[in-house]
């Protein structure tokens, strides 16, 4: 009962970025630029869900709790419900749904490419990230799953080459990826 009620509450939590941005939209609480509010803080939740499910790992084995991994794959699945949003407004607003265009775009802009290179790697890691899945693919599950140190450096350079001037946002999620991945390293290592 109390893990049904703490899932209900984590989902909950997941979600209220979204209905914030919902209630910003609709009482006119996002600026001058409502759409590149909404993209920004879009990609922004889908980073953030990505670095928290990186973090389960380290939370659970520095501090003893051993209950996140239960939410690891929920905060994946959310790091992928943002990551769809994010690239529906990219798509819709800016683009004005022109596929040549978002080919275009990809092509011209660094930035775009690293975003959608790491945005059609996460696809596989959604597709197998049921229980059954990793049942068939056993040992070949945690290997593909490894993409997601990939995705998650590929999605800090798209956020910091698309920042331009301002890099003090961006530079807190490098130090944080930074301090995953030289966690694991320690750990692999020691």
């Amino acid at each position: 009962m109390i893990y049904r009620i703490s899932k209900i509450l984590a989902h909950l939590t997941c979600l209220s970025p979204l209905v914030w941005l919902i209630y910003a939209a609709f009482n006119r609480l996002l600026g001058a630029d409502p759409q590149e509010k909404m993209l920004h803080e879009l990609g922004l939740w889908t980073l953030i869900y990505l670095l928290l499910g990186l973090s389960v790992t380290p939370v659970r084995q520095l501090l003893g709790f051993s209950v996140l991994i239960k939410y690891r794959r929920m905060l994946g699945v959310y790091a992928t419900f943002y990551l769809s949003l994010h690239i529906t407004i990219f798509f819709y607003f800016y683009l004005e749904s022109n596929i040549a265009l978002l080919w275009e775009e990809v092509i011209e802009r660094p930035y775009v490419t690293v975003g959608m290179l790491a945005a059609l790697l996460l696809i596989p890691l959604v597709l197998t990230s049921t229980r059954s899945m990793q049942r068939k693919l056993g040992r070949n599950w945690k290997k593909l799953h490894k993409l997601v140190y990939l995705i998650s450096l590929l999605s800090v350079i798209h956020f910091l080459w698309q920042s331009k001037s301002d890099l003090n946002e961006p530079l807190l999620y490098v130090i944080w990826l930074l301090f995953l991945l030289g966690y694991r390293f320690y750990k692999r290592n020691a």
